[in-house]
């Protein structure tokens, strides 16, 4: 379901229902673990992956409910990365909208490695309109010293 385009902001808590929710998964494979990037650390899940396959699944769910020329840009990540994950094993994500205001969708985000519960918390996004935020950035980018 998604609204008609629009120049004007739309209605965000008609728009995205409480509690929906939208899961995904990926392989730890070795680029994803903080070895790959810090090769005296482990070879497990690293936790900025584990963050960006959060807001993709809550960027997923966003995404079906808002109009053509909208998209979302992360606003808040509060997450505790509890459990290590081998390379090799599936992580599923979860997330669920927990709040919806005229400005920010705030979900509940959860990943599970098939063992354990590896991460929880919350993450907000900003629903953007696309062209005229990315105005913003060529302006910003205009004045790069």
């Amino acid at each position: 379901m998604s609204a008609p385009q629009t120049s004007e902001r739309p209605d965000f808590p008609a728009l995205v229902p409480l509690g929906a929710s939208h899961q995904t998964s990926l392989v730890v494979s070795h680029s994803l673990t903080v070895q790959a990037t810090v090769p005296a650390l482990p070879p497990v899940y690293a936790t900025p992956h584990m963050v960006m396959a959060m807001e993709i699944a809550c960027s997923d769910l966003l995404g079906g409910f808002l109009p053509p020329d909208w998209v979302s840009v992360g606003a808040l990540v509060n997450v505790k990365h509890l459990a290590a994950t081998p390379e090799g094993f599936t992580v599923t994500v979860t997330a669920r909208v927990v709040e919806v205001t005229k400005n920010l969708v705030t979900f509940e985000v959860e990943a599970h490695d098939g063992v354990d519960l590896i991460g929880k918390g919350q993450h907000s996004r900003a629903p953007i309109q696309n062209e005229r935020f990315m105005a913003g950035v060529a302006r910003k980018q205009a004045q790069k010293p």
